[in-house]
């Protein structure tokens, strides 16, 4: 168990609202905690925001109104027309994400993205979901994925196998790469954060450091929700018009 001071304890999952369920632990976390709290925020951003369809939209409405049109600009370029069903997901993904990344920022707060089996879950899910996309849409034609068009038949039995492990291998890389970034940032927050004090007056360099690594930090947390949907889009796309 990490004390209190090490920059790990920040991502020690704790459960806040202990329960158990024959035999398994169902228990409310601190992870669950500010995942309804995301949700929480993105429905009120989107719903008050929205409520009075002012002309003149104040700050909150266009945010919701950039956000929204930021969203479907990317479905539309990456997906093409036959995006348009699955927007509802990809603005729900990518909003969930990126709040989840802001809300992390607030000292003594909880980063659920910083968590492995949390990011997985996502990529596991969005993953499931485009395959099945494809089989429903193409059935065995779907199969034609891991053979590029063009390429000659004497190098099938090298590129399907390497197409395959690469297409399986989707998930971990989605979910590694947000998992990673996350986690990283936050671990050089709270070991820079660690000099401030200790060194004195010397502690204004680690300080200013600080400084520019929450901005920086803050960068990453749009940039890691930006990359993630623009990914989910791609496999959408792949699925929905193969190569």
């Amino acid at each position: 168990m990490a004390d209190a001071h090490s920059p790990i304890t920040q991502f020690v999952i704790k459960p806040l609202i202990p329960l158990k369920v024959g035999g398994w632990d169902i228990s409310f976390t601190n992870s669950a905690a500010f995942m309804t709290i995301s949700i929480v925020a993105i429905t009120l951003l989107m719903v008050l925001s929205m409520r009075g369809h002012a002309l003149v939209p104040n700050r909150f409405q266009s945010i919701a109104e950039m956000s929204y049109m930021f969203i479907a600009n990317l479905v539309r370029d990456t997906v093409g027309p036959e995006g348009r069903p699955y927007f509802p997901f990809v603005f729900s993904l990518f909003m969930f994400i990126l709040f989840g990344n802001l809300l992390g920022m607030i000292p003594y707060s909880f980063t659920f993205t910083s968590h492995i089996i949390v990011t997985f879950a996502f990529a596991g899910f969005i993953f499931i979901g485009v395959t099945l996309i494809g089989i429903f849409k193409h059935k065995l034609h779907f199969l034609s994925f891991f053979l590029p068009p063009g390429v000659p038949v004497w190098m099938a039995p090298l590129l399907i196998p390497i197409e395959i492990i690469s297409y399986l291998s989707r998930p971990v890389s989605l979910s590694v790469r947000l998992f990673a970034n996350m986690m990283a940032g936050h671990l050089l927050l709270k070991v820079f954060a660690g000099f401030v004090i200790p060194l004195g007056l010397l502690g204004i360099m680690p300080l200013a450091f600080l400084v520019a690594l929450t901005g920086l930090e803050i960068v990453i947390a749009f940039l890691q929700a930006f990359i993630f949907t623009i990914l989910t889009c791609l496999y959408i796309s792949d699925a929905i018009h193969l190569h």
